[in-house]
């Protein structure tokens, strides 16, 4: 009969452990998901940018035809260089 009780002892402590690592891992998991809508929120707004941006790139190049070569090309240049932070802000929000 002894053996019986400590076998439940044990069983019952197994148990108890089992269900404080399942509220630890709701509680992560409850974490990662707010952790998760907040980065598609950021990726969202970025797109968002992305988009804003390369319309005014667009409003620009067809804007510029009265600049000079030199201009244009400064203008471009800075306007890629936008665009490629952007683009390594997207890359790191999708990893």
């Amino acid at each position: 009969m002894l053996d019986l009780d400590l076998h439940i002892k044990n069983i019952q402590e197994k148990l108890q452990q089992l269900l404080r690592n399942q509220q630890v891992l709701v509680k992560e998991n409850q974490r990662l998901v707010k952790e998760l809508e907040k980065s598609k929120q950021l990726l969202l707004e970025k797109e968002e940018t992305v988009a804003m941006l390369r319309q005014q790139l667009d409003a620009l190049k067809i804007g510029t035809t009265a600049q000079s070569p030199e201009e244009k090309a400064l203008l471009e240049k800075r306007i890629n260089g936008y665009l490629k932070e952007i683009d390594k802000c997207l890359a790191l929000l999708n990893t």
